[in-house]
Parts: C-alpha cells; sequence; structure tokens
C-alpha cells in the first residue's frame, strides 16, 4: 500500500489510503482466485506503480468527465436554491452541537439534501402529484419565503464565508 500511496502522490493524485488498501486487497484476491492460487502466491503479480496508473487515469477521466452545466439540473437543485443553503449554513452549527459528531452531521445532510431534492423534483414528479393534499406544492413560493427569512442565505454557496464560520464553530478539516 506504501508503494501505490507513493506512486500516486509522485503523479499528484490524493487517495484515501483505506480506499488503496481495499483495492489492493481485491485485486490480489482476484488474481489468487483466478490462477488457482493462494493469496500470498498471488502478491509477486502485484505492481503498485500499474495500479497507481489506473487510479490517476480513473480520477483524471472523472474530473474530465464531470460537467460544470450539470449544476442545477436534476437531480442538483437550482444554482444558489436558498433551501441548499440552509442546508450548508447548518453544518458549522450542527458540529458545534454534537461536539464535533461528523456522522450525525452528514447524517443530518444527507437526509436534509435528499428531502430538499425530493421537495424540489416535485414539481416535474408524475408520482408525486397530489401527494401534498389539496394545497399542492408551491415549490417556489417556498424557495422566495426562505429567500425573504433570511436575504443573505446565498452567503454560503461562498466558500470562504462557509469555512470562517467552520473555523468559528471551533472545527476545521485537516488531513493527517
Amino acid at each position: 500500500m506504501a508503494q501505490t500511496l507513493a506512486e500516486l502522490a509522485r503523479r499528484g493524485v490524493t487517495v484515501r489510503p483505506g480506499t488503496v488498501a481495499d483495492v489492493i486487497e481485491q485485486n490480489v484476491g482476484t488474481v489468487a482466485a483466478r490462477l488457482g492460487i493462494q493469496v500470498r502466491s498471488a502478491w509477486r503479480y502485484f505492481d503498485a506503480a500499474g495500479l497507481a496508473d489506473t487510479i490517476a487515469r480513473q480520477q483524471q477521466e472523472f474530473k474530465d468527465g464531470s460537467d460544470a452545466r450539470v449544476v442545477g439540473q436534476a437531480p442538483m437543485p437550482p444554482v444558489d436554491n436558498p433551501e441548499l443553503a440552509l442546508i450548508m449554513a447548518s453544518v458549522p452549527d450542527s458540529l458545534a452541537e454534537t461536539g464535533g459528531d461528523l456522522y450525525t452531521v452528514i447524517l443530518n445532510i444527507a437526509v436534509n439534501a435528499w428531502m430538499a431534492g425530493h421537495v424540489h423534483g416535485e414539481d416535474g414528479c408524475d408520482g408525486c402529484e397530489g401527494s401534498r393534499g389539496p394545497s399542492g406544492h408551491d415549490w417556489e413560493a417556498r424557495m422566495k419565503a426562505i429567500a425573504e427569512g433570511v436575504p443573505d442565505i446565498t452567503k454560503w454557496f461562498d466558500r470562504d464565508v462557509w469555512t470562517a464560520a467552520l473555523h468559528d464553530s471551533g472545527f476545521s478539516v485537516e488531513r493527517r
């Protein structure tokens, strides 16, 4: 694993060590199974530089395949969505409230984002038609109410504002 991580570092690629270890274990196990040999014998076929090349290529393909134009398209909420800004704004406070329990914070964010995404998606969801009772669902009114309640809510899309709030909460993200 150390060799593969060193090879990745030479290529300017950062990957979580546990992920690399999992990939190596899976690959060596696959080689052993396909060749009908013991796992310890399959290690002679392991190539740290080759694996690093593959991971680096996959990461580059992912970056190249990411298209900024899809931001704001389903399933993503529109850019500057006030509800998404509320979710982002809740992270620093949630960290402080939970004493830094990142699991709880991420779970809360995921559930809120999931629900917010579905709320936004209901306008075009045939299966959701009428699911909110006779009053229906007025997504634009909801976004307007959020924006009126917190006029500067979209400030949370500014990375510097969010990072400053995170630091003010007493927490930060550091790589070890």
